[in-house]
């Protein structure tokens, strides 16, 4: 099962025909994604569900009708602890860009992270999973998929926002600082904290 989010709308892909009485089923073969698209935008469709009965068809049907922009970022840890955060468009949000030509994604990952918050001696611990949004470029629907990896710094530095790429602020956060930063982000940010992130701790 994969979510591809237009905004914070998600929409299921899966190998189920049906899979909730709320949802709108559809095979993804044979629909016209950028009118669905439109009406999840103008709050006319909420719950949209496409299948298709090969699991490795959904991204491929997907991809044909939505051209994939590739990105790399990072879910960045520092030695307290801290995640670091940018803002952007008045949402919190991780680091994250368009790979290049020539670049490997862990390239890619580290490079944006670098860029977009002066932050350095970054090393990448894990590959963490994919996010999937539907973005418009150029007037045109395109369909991001975002590489994300945890990494570490030992950094402890200055951080400055790239703002010509429209970030205004680089903060680490901890635990606390990062479940309200999430409030204001983006759904598929919020998918790279696990469920018990948002666990209060009980002290013993």
């Amino acid at each position: 099962m994969y979510k591809v989010f237009v905004n914070d709308v998600p929409i299921i892909l899966s190998t189920d025909k049906v899979i909730d009485h709320r949802y709108l089923s559809l095979p993804i073969k044979g629909v016209k994604i950028k009118q669905l698209i439109k009406q999840i935008e103008k709050g006319e469709l909420s719950h949209l569900h496409l299948y298709h009965k090969k699991e490795h068809k959904l991204l491929k049907h997907l991809k044909r009708k939505l051209k994939p922009i590739v990105a790399g970022g990072g879910k960045v840890f520092n030695q307290h602890g801290e995640i670091l955060f940018i803002y952007r468009n008045k949402k919190w949000d991780l680091p994250k860009g368009k790979i290049e030509k020539g670049e490997t994604i862990e390239d890619t990952a580290i490079r944006e992270v670098e860029e977009e918050t002066l932050v350095e001696g970054l090393q990448i611990v894990k590959p963490l999973d994919l996010t999937y949004h539907v973005m418009k470029r150029k007037g045109k629907y395109r369909l991001k998929i975002t590489h994300w990896f945890e990494m570490y710094t030992e950094y402890d530095g200055k951080l400055i926002p790239q703002r010509q790429e429209g970030i205004t602020k680089v903060k680490w956060k901890n635990k606390k600082k990062a479940i309200k930063a999430l409030q204001k982000s983006y759904a598929n940010i919020k998918l790279l904290f696990t469920e018990d992130y948002f666990t209060p701790s009980v002290d013993k």
